[in-house]
């Protein structure tokens, strides 16, 4: 169980202090912890891995590869690197090629994404490799993908739309610029969700509004449509560059290969390097704070699924516009001035829920 941590806020004069809190994690994991505070300066403890080898597959797509079983069953997909700088996905497919895997039944598919801006990372200045001309994980409406503009990761997902829309049940593999604990974003659909508790890991789950600057990934088509048995969900691993990362990737992605039933539960079971979690908990957010200008800011400690206790409690400053918390126990989903834009999400803003009313629906797998 960790231990409580508590921050003191940073308020301006004329407000009342108050604690933002680090709640314990009430699931038990004797695996890998990716939780640090945010005074922790992140150090880049992995070493990004060839995928030269793994360019030319079998789908006339670089860096995409598909293996049929020849069986009924779902298309499943593993995406890494719609980040470029987020290796912790890279080193959990390297895994999976390493170790042979084949669908028993269905199809897998294997896809690094941005490799455009992974080819541009360097460990002494790991920030600006997570795109070329855009954010990838901002481009899946059809209006961008069939629409005339035109940047290298539009370019790039359009070669994976193909496989994205043919695939059943899809886990995306990220992590996140500031130091926390796993969590899987569910997108806005109660049915990811649930397909995440049925998964068991990690502890917290996360259902949010979307992005103001774009359709993700998993929010495309039938993975967002609560009628239809489509699932994808996407892991945030912990910290980018945290070791304890690649454990969370690999584990997650084996969890997820013996869920969908493409591979054996045996085979899967042989390979994970932590027991299941005692329980998950669900953060539904509610609303983000999206910055206006670069002089956004934020007043208390980024703490990542910190919780600020009362409600009113400025959280974050953009000129004169002032982000207060609107419940008490608001909690702070992926803080982070990294990627500081007008437009760019740089938190949400939610509060923990348990996981028994969601709503699972039609499921292939």
């Amino acid at each position: 169980m960790r231990a409580k941590l508590t921050h003191k806020i940073l308020a301006p004069p004329g407000h009342l202090k108050a604690t933002l809190a680090m709640p314990p994690d009430h699931a038990t994991d004797p695996g890998p912890s990716c939780e640090r505070t945010a005074a922790a300066q992140p150090t880049v403890e992995l070493q990004a891995p060839d995928i030269s080898g793994w360019r030319h597959g079998n789908t006339g797509v670089d860096h995409v590869h598909l293996f049929d079983s020849g069986r009924p069953g779902p298309t499943v997909m593993l995406q890494a690197l719609t980040h470029g700088n987020e290796i912790c996905g890279a080193l959990a497919l390297g895994y999976l090629f390493g170790q042979a895997v084949r669908p028993l039944r269905g199809r897998l598919i294997l896809a690094f994404a941005n490799v455009a801006a992974y080819a541009r990372f360097d460990p002494a200045d790991p920030h600006p490799s997570r795109c070329v001309d855009e954010d990838l994980n901002r481009v899946w409406a059809d209006e961008e993908l069939f629409g005339s503009r035109d940047s290298v990761e539009l370019r790039r997902a359009r070669e994976l739309q193909p496989f994205v829309d043919a695939a059943d049940l899809l886990l995306d593999i990220h992590s996140m610029s500031e130091p926390c604990r796993p969590l899987m974003v569910c997108g806005r659909s109660e049915k990811n969700a649930a397909y995440a508790v049925a998964l068991g890991v990690p502890g917290d789950l996360l259902i949010d509004t979307g992005h103001p600057a774009g359709l993700r990934m998993v929010e495309r088509g039938g993975f967002a449509d609560p009628a239809s048995p489509k699932r994808a969900l996407l892991i945030e691993c912990g910290q980018h560059w945290e070791r304890c990362a690649e454990s969370v990737a690999i584990d997650t992605a084996l969890r997820f290969l013996a869920l969908t039933g493409v591979v054996d539960a045996s085979w899967v079971a042989s390979r994970l390097r932590s027991t299941p979690l005692a329980g998950q908990r669900l953060v539904r957010v509610t609303e983000a704070v999206v910055a206006r200008s670069p002089d956004f800011h934020f007043l208390v400690p980024m703490v990542g699924l910190g919780v600020v206790p009362l409600a009113g409690t400025p959280i974050a400053r953009d000129g004169d516009h002032v982000w207060r918390a609107p419940y008490d126990d608001t909690v702070l989903v992926m803080p982070s001035l990294s990627h500081l834009l007008p437009g760019n999400t740089q938190a949400r803003l939610g509060r923990f829920e348990d996981t028994t009313r969601l709503v699972a629906g039609p499921v292939i797998g």
